[in-house]
């Protein structure tokens, strides 16, 4: 696994409150086409805002579980690539959350928690490339 870091999302109960909050912070919105989920740039990373119910489904988790409010997510470039991270986490004590699978948004995915419980994404996006660095960029 490279080391990056590809999307922190935060899970809001308000989605469009959430999303003028951080516009209203300077913040420019960016991959306006997807529905119920905002994205910013932020440099080589972004910061994904989506529904606290959506988010922890997405996880596998149950929708009180504190750590599902977060997500931190790792973009590969290959579904091998998600494939191969998941099992590895695994092997080092991480605990799967919800196997890689075709992503009703047209990409690859699957949730692994670290020793700590904390949700970690692991997905192949074909809208959002990686720069030869592996920072993400998302469309304008």
């Amino acid at each position: 696994m490279d080391s990056r870091l590809s999307i922190i999302t935060l899970g809001t109960a308000d989605l469009a409150r959430a999303t003028a909050f951080w516009e209203a912070m300077g913040l420019e919105r960016r991959a306006r086409q997807m529905d119920g989920i905002a994205f910013f740039q932020l440099g080589g990373i972004a910061l994904g805002l989506y529904p606290f119910d959506r988010l922890a489904e997405d996880c596998g988790l149950h929708e009180a579980a504190a750590s599902g409010r977060v997500t931190l997510a790792h973009n590969c470039r290959t579904e091998a690539e998600v494939d191969g991270i998941l099992a590895a986490a695994v092997a080092a004590g991480g605990t799967l959350l919800k196997p890689a699978h075709k992503a009703f948004w047209g990409g690859y995915s699957g949730y692994f928690a670290d020793p700590d419980g904390h949700p970690w994404e692991v997905a192949f996006n074909p809208f959002f490339p990686l720069a030869d660095d592996g920072a993400l960029i998302l469309p304008g």
